[in-house]
């Protein structure tokens, strides 16, 4: 895959990437890689440095391990610009991705200080794997240039890409988001219209409900469940172990928005989800989920 796209919209040279955690941090640094000027924004400097600490651990052992060169890697912290001042990386923008925290009035009044701040052409995109652009795009002057733009964990190796619109999304926004994700190494899947948790995670709920009704009926432990799914259904990991991964607290939030937005009582998390989440069990991030992991 080359780092650097070769031809590129004109009108698409900067990016904005709005929260600095896992997700946000690694999208930022695709970017970089190839080859746009890039702006990483939170409101923690800690954050910050901690996701140029993450990241940099992240890109020296690719370089150790022969997968990039040091002068790609050089290059891109060139590009790669992390601070906390949003108004002014905002201001010059050309295409912002949102990558904070799932909570839909947070979204709202984010976009709508982006919409005052962005210039009139730049497209304002969320990360949200969830929350659907309709009910973020009501908060700004152009609806037409707001969609989901969905990364998968760990951004830096998935290929996938989901591009979501909402009734008002205009096609020139949809043809120009698949064609950045293109730009960045993904594969761009684009959807006729919304719906909560889109494509690729409701085929995963689905795997995941099976699993958790499984483990509830006593039919089987989750360990012997994640071994049938990765020797069976070749899966590169079970769904227990893929929620840890995740965030068993990422998991519980996303079912719960989307019974927000469905009022359906099936959307809610799974009692042992729920249980793990009020206990602190967040999975790998935490040391602790369906498994015990070490410092």
């Amino acid at each position: 895959m080359p780092e650097v796209p070769t031809s590129w919209e004109p009108d698409i040279a900067r990016i904005t990437v709005i929260g600095a955690g896992t997700m946000g941090a690694q999208i930022a640094m695709q970017a970089a890689l190839c080859g746009f000027q890039t702006d990483l924004i939170d409101i923690k400097e800690e954050q910050l440095g901690q996701a140029q600490s993450s990241l940099a651990k992240l890109m020296d052992r690719d370089v150790e391990k022969g997968r990039r060169s040091q002068q790609t890697v050089d290059a891109a912290w060139q590009r790669l610009h992390l601070s906390t001042d949003r108004a002014s990386a905002v201001s010059r923008t050309d295409f912002v991705i949102e990558a904070a925290v799932e909570d839909l009035p947070v979204k709202k009044q984010l976009f709508a200080e982006l919409d005052e701040l962005a210039p009139v052409h730049a497209i304002l995109s969320t990360n949200s794997s969830n929350i659907v652009s309709s009910r973020i795009a009501e908060a700004t002057a152009r609806p037409d240039r707001v969609c989901n733009m969905h990364f998968f964990n760990p951004a830096l190796i998935m290929k996938c890409v989901e591009v979501v619109p909402h009734t008002g999304t205009s096609e020139e926004t949809l043809e120009k988001t698949a064609a950045l994700a293109e730009a960045l190494g993904k594969d761009p899947v684009r959807l006729r219209k919304e719906v909560p948790g889109f494509v690729a995670n409701r085929l995963l709920n689905a795997i995941r409900k099976e699993a958790l009704s499984l483990y509830n009926q006593g039919v089987a432990g989750f360990e012997d469940i994640d071994t049938a799914a990765r020797t069976a259904l070749r899966h590169p990991m079970g769904p227990f172990e893929l929620m840890d991964l995740v965030g068993i607290d990422v998991a519980y939030l996303i079912r719960m928005a989307e019974y927000e937005q469905t009022g359906d009582p099936e959307s809610l998390p799974d009692p042992a989800i729920r249980e793990l989440y009020e206990a602190g069990r967040y999975g790998r991030k935490s040391g602790r989920g369906w498994y015990t992991y070490e410092s």
